[in-house]
C-alpha cells in the first residue's frame, strides 16, 4: 500500500448520520486470538474492518489508484467486497526521503462508502497519545511471510502481535528514529512486517475500540530481531490531517490512548519477561 515514497493512513468515513467517533475502532467481527505477514496468522475474515488493498503499488496520479474494502483474501471470492477509485491524493510536504521522516499522505475516495461488519473505520491515536515499551499491538496485512517467500494461495490476510520498542532500543538500531516515528517488535520470534506490508496499521486495544497507533514505513530486512520496524506515528500527524479535511467533511474520529486494564496487564508481563487511512476521506 504504497504511494510513491509515502505510506497512506486510512480514516474510513463513510454515508449515514454517524459520526466517526461514533463508530470508529469497532469489529463486531473480531475473533480474539494470541498472535503470514513474518510470524503470522489467517486472520479470521472480517476482523479488521479497516484493512484495505491497493492497486498502484507505485502512484502517478488518482487516477491510477482503485481501493478495496472488506477483502479477505487477494485470491476472491470476496463477497463483501466494495472498490473505489481515488480522487486525490494530498502528500505530506515535508517528507525526507533519506530519514521517512513525515511518510504519509492521504487519499480521497471519489464517492462514499456503506459502513458494514466487514467495512468499518479505525480510531486514530491523538496527539497526546502515549503507547509504552511492551505494550501489545497488532499490524496486518498480505505481504510476505518470510524474506523471499509469497503469502500462499488464497493470499488470506494476515495478523501478527507485537509489542511497543521503546525510541532509545530502536534509535540504538537505526539512529534516526524521530518523535514522529513508532517502533514494534519484531520479538525473538522474528514477528513483524515486511515490504509489501508497506502503509498497514498497527493497532492497539483502547479499552473496547482499536486505535491506529502508527502506519508502516520501514524495517531491516522482514522480522529481524535486532531491527524493530519503524511506523508513522498517527499521533504527531492529528493537526496536519485535520488540516486537510474540510467542512462539510466529517472529520477522523481521534481519541487519546491510555494504558489501563487489559493492555496494562500486557505491558508488565511483557516487561517481566523482557526485564520490547490516508484518508479514505470522502463527502458526506
Amino acid at each position: 500500500m504504497r504511494v510513491g515514497p509515502f505510506v497512506l493512513l486510512w480514516v474510513l468515513t463513510f454515508t449515514g448520520n454517524e459520526a466517526q467517533l461514533d463508530v470508529c475502532g469497532t469489529a463486531p467481527l473480531k475473533v480474539a486470538s494470541e498472535s503470514r505477514i513474518i510470524g503470522g496468522q489467517d486472520a479470521a475474515a472480517g476482523s479488521w474492518p479497516w484493512q484495505p488493498s491497493q492497486a498502484a503499488y507505485f502512484l502517478s496520479s488518482a487516477s491510477d489508484v482503485t481501493v478495496f474494502l472488506g477483502r479477505d483474501t487477494q485470491e476472491g471470492p470476496n463477497p463483501h467486497e466494495v472498490s473505489r477509485s481515488a480522487s486525490l491524493v494530498i502528500k505530506h510536504p515535508n517528507f525526507d526521503e533519506k530519514t521517512k521522516e513525515n511518510d504519509v499522505a492521504l487519499l480521497r475516495l471519489s464517492s462514499p462508502v456503506q459502513l458494514s461488519d466487514h467495512i468499518r473505520p479505525v480510531c486514530l491515536a491523538a496527539d497526546r497519545s502515549f503507547f509504552p515499551d511492551g505494550l501489545s499491538t497488532w499490524i496486518t496485512g498480505w505481504g510476505d511471510i518470510q524474506t523471499g517467500a509469497f503469502l500462499p494461495s488464497p493470499q488470506r490476510l494476515q495478523e501478527v502481535k507485537v509489542p511497543i520498542v521503546s525510541h532509545i532500543q530502536c534509535d540504538a538500531a537505526y539512529g534516526f528514529i524521530t518523535t514522529s516515528m513508532i517502533c514494534a517488535g519484531p520479538d525473538v520470534r522474528g514477528q513483524g512486517f515486511c515490504e509489501k506490508d508497506l502503509g498497514g496499521p498497527l493497532v492497539t486495544l483502547n479499552g473496547s475500540r482499536w486505535v491506529q497507533a502508527g502506519v508502516a514505513s520501514f524495517a531491516q530486512g522482514c522480522g529481524y530481531p535486532d531491527f524493530p520496524g519503524v511506523y508513522t506515528r498517527v499521533s504527531a500527524y492529528q493537526s496536519w490531517i485535520s488540516s486537510q479535511v474540510s467542512d462539510p467533511d466529517p472529520g477522523p474520529g481521534f481519541i487519546t490512548f491510555y494504558c489501563s486494564g487489559a493492555a496494562k496487564d500486557n505491558v508488565l508481563r511483557l516487561s517481566s519477561l523482557a526485564s520490547v487511512l490516508l484518508a479514505l476521506w470522502i463527502p458526506s
